[in-house]
């Protein structure tokens, strides 16, 4: 069965087509995150006029390289929550007037839950039940993962996401947007012990907060700045990245030793996170545990995640029909 994919909930619209859920037949993406530089971070009304822009080629070009056409494809799915409000809608409205006109079902798919469904496309031999970590710009989850569609939430972020402070970061030392690959490139020739940074505390064994870690950032630097220092910004950022890659890492160890978890999983753009992979890989093996990764270039938004959990969501009976509706924030284990 061939899944059509539409995501456009950030600054990246994309479409791709998956043949039954694991096998990626052509993956295009349009972005326009070298705009969104130019003002430090997404600016939500550019964003969903870029999408309004390259939906229709983008959509175009995924079945022109899967040398296929809409009568192929089994059912369409868009992602349809959560994400930038007029962004999201461009996608569900494409989504839905194409899978009208075309006669096909129409999959509604969780943002997040199409991060976790990445590994599928990477790792061929996982399925549930396994644990998550989903890190991205806007969400920071540690996740059972029950079954192809079933999902409970053990921890989360009380405030900013683990991306979003890379994001803030960056700017405040003065790096490009995105935060977190521009955080990592300059922490390869800093010191992670250079600057002692806050380790957060908040109620919930396995939530996080990294509102403070990003504020104890921003104040080193104003500080310095006033006192006529300078800042060392690839140790600032060596010890940043130090700082939240061990929060994270030790938060997704702790849920598993206490779960008893023995597949371990990362998802979403932090995962693509080279010292996170390599402290959650060293202790999981602390631990016994299996690690699965999915491959970087599915760690962003893209169509094929989407494509692979709307083959899922397809077989567990969740279809949309053509009131579906674009939605802000829903949780992940919405049904």
């Amino acid at each position: 069965m061939y899944v059509l994919g539409i995501e456009s909930t950030c600054d990246e619209t994309a479409a791709s087509v998956v043949e039954d859920g694991r096998k990626v037949v052509s993956n295009v993406i349009a972005t326009s995150v070298k705009e969104q530089a130019l003002y430090g971070g997404v600016v939500p009304e550019i964003a969903s006029r870029r999408h309004a822009e390259y939906i229709s080629a983008t959509v175009d070009k995924a079945l022109v390289d899967a040398g296929l056409t809409m009568q192929d494809i089994g059912a369409v799915a868009v992602t349809f929550a959560p994400g930038l409000i007029g962004a999201v809608l461009v996608g569900v409205n494409y989504a839905k007037g194409l899978a009208y006109a075309a006669g096909k079902p129409l999959v509604p798919v969780h943002h997040l839950r199409g991060h976790i469904a990445a590994n599928y496309l990477t790792h061929p031999e996982l399925k549930p039940p396994f644990l998550c970590l989903v890190a991205s710009g806007g969400h920071s989850h540690i996740v059972m993962v029950e079954d192809w569609c079933r999902y409970k939430i053990l921890g989360r972020t009380v405030d900013d996401a683990a991306g979003e402070a890379y994001d803030k970061v960056a700017r405040t030392l003065g790096l490009p947007y995105p935060g977190g690959p521009s955080v990592a490139a300059a922490a390869r020739g800093g010191n992670p012990k250079a600057y002692k940074l806050p380790v957060p505390q908040v109620e919930g064994k396995y939530n996080v907060s990294f509102s403070g870690l990003k504020t104890a950032v921003i104040n080193e630097v104003h500080n310095a700045e006033q006192k006529g220092n300078a800042v060392n910004v690839a140790d600032m950022a060596a010890s940043f990245q130090e700082r939240i890659d061990q929060i994270l890492a030790k938060k997704l160890l702790t849920a598993a030793a206490d779960t008893g978890a023995k597949t371990i999983c990362l998802a979403g753009g932090v995962a693509a996170n080279g010292r996170l992979r390599q402290l959650v890989n060293d202790g999981a093996q602390k631990l016994g545990c299996r690690v699965f990764l999915p491959e970087l270039k599915y760690c962003g938004d893209n169509g094929a995640m989407i494509a692979t959990q709307g083959y899922y969501e397809y077989r567990d009976g969740n279809l949309a029909d053509w009131t579906l509706n674009g939605l802000p924030t829903l949780p992940i284990d919405y049904r």
